[in-house]
């Protein structure tokens, strides 16, 4: 199976098979135009360079004529591989998994010319762009010096990174960022030793590290470099079992130790080909594998061939590189078609190239992990092969096989029901290979093979036949053989669903032959679970039914379908099966279970609880030990049922079967005891039972970076092999980068806490960094893990401790305190200076309240003096103005009594009744006008007035100069509110006269006609 992320397009011309081998060796640039990337020749200084390039070249072209003058290709149909498991001997084929890793997905060049597993779990590639890193979740680039192509890697046991290239070698560390920083190793060496052409092999022990190129080997140890050279050039250096081997392509196989060559074997005890791999074999072999000669097993100084069933093809198809893998088997990359994985006994159990999940067929390097995938650099890509994983695929892109619905291993073959007719295969695979074959006249729709004693019997669209000899012997032309299943009670019996009811089939003469159609029932049956002897739960599209049989069992008696109203939910299906021998029905809204008494449905609701998302499934399956396969539209778990009720739910191991199997006509068929097969659109998947946890060896998320970004640009954080990490008070939002080192197809669920921050562990989630923004200062623990298939790995903590701010720092808390004392003393000084100021407020308060309540009691007293003062003076006033009224009455009484005394004269006559002389009445006249006129009661009134109107006069005159005395006095008088006559009277005119007075002061004072004389007067 192949897992695609880009899938690039390969060339199969001559002249790029011949290209992509020589991207192995030294080429001459100028003289071979049209080959792809290989070393220069212009920077190969040495004649010996040149020449050695030439016989290269000389050699690769003669290996390439065999492949190119025989391209034949293997046959139409996917590889198969058999392995012995813990749990015995299993036949187990198909195709493993193959990843994809293309170069628009890793970002960086598309050849990989070498691979090496980290003490981190980080893989590394040689790209040709530069050392490329994954961690399960992140793809990096780190180009070296002059962005040269990296031909070799190697990482050591403290996780330093040694690379090579053209004229450069050297080695990466991460630096206190986490980031990693390259430090040239060549750079020490002398001009004479320096190096001229590229690095292709680098190994790492726990002594030293050897990088070789074609013209010297490279010894650092201990901090120094030495060289050793030889006229011959060398071909490739390889690390066995803790030697280390080189081919001088002139001489032979030689050994490298403590700095010197040791001569092996000779050339043409190995076919006189160049070796491109040495592997460990056995604990005194090793195996040998050339570039035209196949492989040898090189043992007690002698070589001979090792016959293996992959030999001619690895002639033939140019073995590049290998790979000792899963304790005793080889896998063998090569040029023009893939990778070959053989047993310690020589049988090949697995070819894996393009047609089967391979990129590209040019392998130019080969490596494997703590996990046992095996990682292939290629031409065009990574790929990463699931040579460990229990589930392998037969993938039927071709369509030769058609939609895969049933299965079964029968007398040694395998037979595949498709949608397209019943197939066949040997079992275990001849050669390797699936070879299906149609099964002659069994063309149309296959629906379930069932084997009972030595007979397989196949339910078929147009009826069922028996298989015998890989042709079909109709049984029975009923149509649609959905499911068969023997009677309880019965040896000799078999019942059928069909399309349209149910069938009975007979053993006679140890043959199944049909016996009949059961009557009264023509409904379709897909599923059917017997409860008694002759009564069975049938379901189908058209529904759910209880039917009874006859005792003769020759038609259906009683018949009664279950609908929504008996307790059933709306469901697009109800599916019956028997789970640990209890029959259940599978609906859209979880599973049911049927009360007998009651005739009713209801929800099995313990079960649901239990199953999770996976209670709504709508297919049952057995499977191995006692387990059951659940499929939930298009989604597999395998579910076991322990003591107490304990359901374990295996989903996440099969996630990578989701939605590949056609809906709700899923099937998984057990093979054998230990091999179950998954039907699917395309083929079929072979799933392994496995034991233990291999899971268990996960080691924890790795932290990969921290990242300030509390600005727009992301800034890193030195963290990295770091005891202590104190952020600035600033650096309080960060993000935080984690990804788990394990590779696989399933999804990778984390899981974080940040202790300081939340008690609380997050959900699970596939994302693979958090950022924490607004952190407050204090210490900090941030913790991760990793789930893969419900296995929680251990937790990877990193500790940190964000600052206080310089005004929460030590220096300022103590500056606080200093503070906060002379605060203290300063309040205390101030309380009491306050306390000093309050006594004498208090004390001025009481002599000022003292003093108000002393002029409050003045102020009172001088007003009831006042009141007393105004008191009296209303009263002199009061006495005043009777005195003066009383004046002026008085003069008006004077005046009356003058006028009535002069009208009295006036009229008085003499004894002889004459009236006086004049002169006498003149001269009394006189009198009276005198005394009338009589200025000194005018005065004394005017003086009383006076000081009872103060100032009346002075106002009149200030404000009406023009008043004379006379209208001072009708002024006065009008003040006292006295009447025209009195005031006639008191001026000695008439009425009339003082009216006229009048008229003329209201025109001296300008009173308009509205206003009041009196009135006016008195308000002055």
């Amino acid at each position: 199976m192949r897992v695609k992320h880009t899938l690039e397009k390969e060339s199969t011309t001559e002249r790029d098979i011949m290209s992509k081998f020589h991207k192995l060796s030294i080429s001459a640039k100028e003289n071979i135009k049209n080959f792809r990337q290989r070393p220069n020749l212009a920077c190969m200084r040495n004649n010996w360079s040149f020449s050695f390039s030439l016989l290269v070249l000389l050699l690769l072209s003669l290996s390439l004529k065999p492949a190119m003058a025989q391209p034949s290709r293997p046959r139409i149909g996917a590889p198969v591989a058999k392995q012995t498991v813990a749990m015995g001997d299993v036949h187990f084929a198909g195709a493993p998994l193959v990843q994809n890793f293309s170069k628009t997905f890793y970002q960086a060049g598309n050849q990989n010319w070498s691979a090496s597993y980290g003490p981190d779990g980080r893989m590394y590639f040689a790209n040709s762009d530069g050392l490329l890193s994954f961690d399960g979740q992140h793809w990096d680039l780190n180009t070296m010096p002059r962005k040269i192509l990296v031909r070799g890697v190697a990482v050591g046991r403290e996780g330093e990174i040694y690379t090579g290239g053209f004229g450069q070698f050297g080695v990466w560390e991460r630096n206190a960022f986490g980031l990693l920083v390259y430090r040239s190793l060549s750079d020490q060496l002398t001009e004479a030793d320096k190096v001229n052409d590229e690095i292709w092999k680098i190994y790492v022990d726990d002594e030293q590290v050897l990088f070789q190129s074609f013209s010297a080997i490279y010894t650092y140890k201990n901090g120094k470099l030495s060289v050793l050279k030889t006229k011959d050039p060398f071909l490739f250096l390889y690390q066995v079992n803790g030697r280390y081997l080189v081919e001088i392509i002139s001489k032979g196989l030689f050994e490298f130790k403590d700095g010197k060559l040791a001569k092996l074997l000779d050339k043409q005890f190995y076919g006189n080909s160049i070796i491109l791999s040495i592997l460990p074999f056995t604990s005194n072999a090793l195996l040998i594998g050339t570039a035209k000669s196949g492989l040898f097993i090189f043992e007690n100084g002698e070589a001979r061939p090792w016959i293996n069933e992959a030999n001619l093809a690895l002639r033939q198809y140019q073995l590049n590189n290998g790979l000792k893998v899963l304790g005793n088997q080889y896998a063998f990359g090569t040029i023009l078609n893939g990778v070959y994985i053989l047993d310690q006994a020589g049988k090949l159990i697995q070819h894996i190239n393009k047609s089967n999940g391979l990129q590209n067929n040019t392998v130019l390097s080969l490596q494997s992990d703590a996990f046992q995938n095996i990682w292939v650099g290629l031409d065009n890509g990574i790929d990463r092969i699931e040579i460990n994983s229990p589930i392998y695929y037969f993938d039927d892109r071709a369509g030769i096989l058609g939609t895969v619905y049933t299965s079964k291993i029968y007398k040694g073959k395998l037979y595949i029901g498709t949608n397209q007719g019943l197939y066949y295969s040997n079992w275990p695979a001849n050669n390797n290979r699936f070879d299906f074959r149609l099964v002659e006249g069994s063309q149309g729709q296959v629906w379930e093979l069932y084997t009972l004693g030595d007979e397989l019997l196949c339910g078929h669209n147009n009826g069922t036949f028996r298989v015998e000899n890989e042709r079909p012997q109709w049984l029975s032309t009923v149509t649609g053989g959905y499911t068969l299943h023997a009677l309880q009670g019965k040896s000799d019996s078999l019942i059928q669903g069909t399309y349209t009811g149910l069938a009975l089939f007979k053993r006679s003469n140890n043959r199944w032959t049909f016996d009949r159609k059961l009557g009264n029932f023509n409904e379709p049956v897909q599923y059917l679970e017997q409860i008694s002897n002759n009564r069975f739960w049938v379901s189908g599209y058209k529904g759910l039914y209880a039917v009874q049989l006859n005792n003769e069992a020759t038609l259906v008696r009683h018949q009664k379908k279950y609908t929504e109203d008996d307790g059933l939910p709306q469901s697009p299906y109800v599916n019956v099966f028997s789970i640990a021998g209890r029959v259940v029905f599978a609906t859209d809204s979880g599973f049911y279970l049927h009360d007998e008494i009651a005739d009713h449905f209801h929800a099995y609701t313990q079960l649901n609880e239990r199953l999770g998302t996976f209670a709504n499934a709508n297919k049952v399956m057995p499977a191995a030990g006692g387990k059951y396969w659940f499929i939930r539209k298009g989604h597999l778990a395998l579910v076991g049922f322990g003591d107490g009720g304990k359901v374990h739910i295996d989903s996440t191991g099969f996630t990578v079967l989701n939605n590949r199997m056609l809906s709700f006509y899923e099937n998984v068929n057990l093979l054998t005891p230990n091999l179950s097969l998954v039907s699917l659109d395309d083929g079929f998947a072979l799933y392994r039972k496995v034991t233990g946890s291999p899971q268990q060896q996960i080691a924890p998320p790795i932290i990969q970076k921290v990242e300030d970004i509390a600005d727009s640009t992301a800034k890193p954080i030195a963290f990295y092999q770091s005891s202590e990490i104190i952020l600035e008070a600033k650096q309080n939002n960060i993000r935080i980068t984690f990804a788990l080192p394990y590779f696989s197809t399933n999804t990778i669920q984390f899981q974080y806490q940040l202790e300081g921050n939340s008690k609380n562990w997050s959900a699970w989630s596939s994302i693979t960094q958090k950022e924490f923004t607004n952190l407050s200062p204090g210490k900090y623990i941030f913790r991760v893990r990793a789930n893969v298939n419900g296995y929680v790995t251990s937790v990877s903590a990193l500790s940190f401790e964000i600052s206080a701010p310089w005004y929460r720092s030590s220096l300022a808390w103590i500056a606080y305190a200093l503070l906060f004392l002379l605060l203290l003393y300063g309040v205390r000084r101030y309380y009491l200076y306050k306390l000093k100021r309050h006594r004498e407020e208090v004390q001025q308060k009481m002599l000022h309240e003292q003093e108000e309540r002393l002029q409050k009691e003045m102020f009172e007293n001088e007003q009831r003096l006042f009141r007393m003062k105004n008191s009296q003076l209303e009263k002199e006033l009061a006495s005043k103005n009777r005195e003066l009224a009383n004046s002026a009455m008085n003069i008006v009484y004077k005046n009356e009594l003058l006028n009535n005394v002069h009208d009295e004269l006036l009229q008085l006559k003499d004894g002889d009744g004459r009236r006086l002389s004049s002169d006498q009445l003149k001269r009394i006249s006189k009198i009276i006008d005198d005394a009338r006129s009589d200025e000194r009661d005018w005065n004394l009134f005017e003086e009383s007035f006076n000081e009872a109107h103060e100032n009346f006069f002075k106002k009149l005159k200030a404000n009406y100069p023009e008043l004379v005395p006379n209208d001072l006095k009708l002024c006065a008088y009008l003040r006292m509110n006295m009447s025209s006559k009195e005031i006639a009277s008191l001026l000695n005119i008439t009425t009339r006269g003082v009216e006229i007075r009048r008229y003329r002061l209201r025109k001296k004072l300008n009173l308009g006609h509205d206003q009041n004389l009196t009135e006016f007067l008195m308000d002055v």
